[in-house]
């Protein structure tokens, strides 16, 4: 349900508001003091469904599976995304979870840096496993993965979106 143009109008306001309040320009914020994302930890319904998905059909690397320490039983496994981060996974076996849900604080979407190459290649490779997804801009690939997380795969370069500096 599309928001009414006045109420659209508003939340531009609020934002121009925040960001004449809040960003800095580049020359004048502090170095951040974070070294990357170690790792971001999803829940896998399936692990063999989910290793092929991601390393056979996205292409990146599982890097390690081992039991999770905080749950007897479940597996914890990670799979290389670039420049030393990782996703990561946990099964919960005898758990009753429901489906992937957006819920405040919840996930909206990972989305996951390749380069222009790599991204025309999983593309394909999504074609052939006969996998839907949305193309949007020339350079972002919106899908949702095996147990419904919504994925991006975007080929714009680190630290830029559609042409634009966010870094």
């Amino acid at each position: 349900m599309a928001l009414p143009e006045t109420e659209v109008a508003k939340l531009a306001e609020v934002r121009d508001d925040l960001r004449r309040r809040h960003l800095r320009p580049a020359g004048e914020r502090p170095a951040t003091i974070g070294r990357g994302i170690h790792h971001t930890a999803l829940i896998s319904s399936d692990v063999e469904r989910t290793i092929t998905f991601y390393q056979d059909i996205l292409g990146f690397p599982l890097t390690e599976l081992f039991e999770n320490r905080d749950y007897p039983g479940s597996s914890h496994f990670f799979f290389d995304v670039g420049n030393g981060n990782a996703v990561a996974f946990f099964d919960l076996p005898g758990l009753d979870l429901g489906p992937y849900a957006e819920v405040l604080g919840g996930l909206h979407h990972l989305a996951l840096s390749v380069t222009p190459e790599h991204w025309e290649g999983a593309r394909k490779r999504l074609d052939e496993a006969g996998v839907a997804y949305q193309l949007e801009s020339r350079t972002s690939i919106y899908l949702p993965d095996p147990d419904g997380v919504r994925l991006e795969l975007i080929s714009d370069p680190l630290g830029e979106m559609y042409g634009e500096k966010i870094g």
